[in-house]
């Protein structure tokens, strides 16, 4: 499970530091190749395993409608395999950069069994959304039972 937030910088050549605690992680339930692809305004990284379980739930979902479908073509289009490097690093493609707005500032946060990298801006705009009415807030603890 990966839970926290972390800043980085990507540097010239697209590459971006995976957190030690998330590749501590990776490397004890998973192995060190994550899928990339686009998610929610964001790069979603999936471990690998975990992209297999998705690609199976998929699959075996039936009769999917055609918006689903026009969904799943958008998801699937970006996904791409990034092993971490020696280093601690994934480089990540133009393509999924752009589709998030991200250029050198990011955030990358755990969310349970997947990893988030957000351009900046963006995520503290997502923040500020998210923390604008405390009383929406209550009322998600108490429908998640928080």
């Amino acid at each position: 499970m990966f839970a926290g937030r972390y800043e980085y910088t990507i540097d010239d050549k697209s590459r971006v530091s995976i957190p030690a605690r998330f590749r501590e992680s990776l490397s004890q339930n998973h192995d060190l190749r994550l899928i990339l692809t686009n998610l929610d305004g964001c790069i979603v990284a999936y471990p690998y395993q975990e992209w297999l379980n998705i690609q199976e739930k998929i699959s075996s979902a039936g009769s999917i409608r055609k918006e689903a479908r026009a969904f799943l073509r958008y998801f699937y289009s970006g996904a791409s395999e990034c092993p971490i490097d020696k280093l601690g690093r994934i480089l990540i493609p133009q393509a999924l950069k752009t589709d998030a707005h991200i250029q050198k500032s990011v955030v990358i946060i755990g969310v349970g069994k997947k990893i988030e990298v957000w351009a900046k801006e963006k995520w503290e705009e997502l923040v500020r959304q998210a923390t604008a009415d405390p009383d929406q807030i209550a009322d998600i603890v108490s429908e998640l039972g928080l």
